[in-house]
């Protein structure tokens, strides 16, 4: 896909994304959250809820991959640190790890964004709380999705083996696919909470992607 491509990709999640929000918000809002709290989407959320529960197991496993991730996007910033250091200027210092660095502080801008403008409340009360948490979009979905995403883009850049290539590749959509169907399944979000986390990312992502290809034409 070339950049035109990847960035009306980018364009046509970003509007599914506020479809998204915008029902969460407007559609059948109910209040079968803890403590009353009012999720919209009511229905299929509560079913999805219902059917699946909650897992411990999977919440754990789910923040494991979480730390994975965020080690990931940590090994893309000592790249960076090391271009720099060895180049001595930041014109050494390759494009894509600037712009990957954009996308990390994009996720971290609207991490803190959903934090303070509320969407949904987590469909339980975590431990340690004593009420409702901020749940939309699910924060570990958006955070694996785009790290892993990404990297699995940059690792055509860096990695010249075909073989380490594919492994490197083939792991990272593994942890990212384990991840969103492990949160899903481990019960501290709704459904539309999953749904909008993969379609930021997809947004995010498929924006990086256009981007990072304009480089290469």
């Amino acid at each position: 896909m070339k950049n035109k491509g990847c960035y009306a990709l980018g364009g046509i999640s970003a509007v599914i994304s506020l479809l998204i929000i915008a029902m969460v918000r407007m559609v059948d809002v109910s209040a079968i959250g803890p403590n009353g709290t009012s999720i919209g989407l009511s229905h299929i959320n509560q079913k999805v809820h219902e059917t699946i529960g909650v897992n411990q197991i999977w919440y754990d496993i789910t923040e494991i991959l979480g730390g994975v991730a965020i080690l990931v996007a940590g090994i893309f910033a000592l790249v960076g640190f090391v271009q720099l250091v060895k180049g001595k200027s930041l014109a050494k210092v390759d494009k894509e790890i600037y712009a990957v660095g954009g996308l990390y502080a994009v996720v971290v801008v609207l991490y803190a964004l959903f934090e303070k403008v509320i969407i949904n409340y987590r469909p339980v009360i975590m431990d340690g709380e004593t009420a409702p948490e901020a749940s939309f979009p699910s924060s570990h979905t958006m955070l694996t999705c785009v790290v892993m995403g990404s990297a699995i883009i940059l690792i055509g850049k860096y990695i010249q083996s075909e073989g380490l290539k594919k492994i490197l590749q083939i792991a990272a959509a593994v942890i990212l696919i384990v991840t969103v169907v492990g949160r899903l399944i481990s019960g501290v979000h709704w459904f539309s909470d999953i749904m909008g986390g993969i379609f930021i990312s997809l947004t995010l992502v498929s924006i990086f992607a256009g981007i990072v290809k304009s480089f290469e034409e």
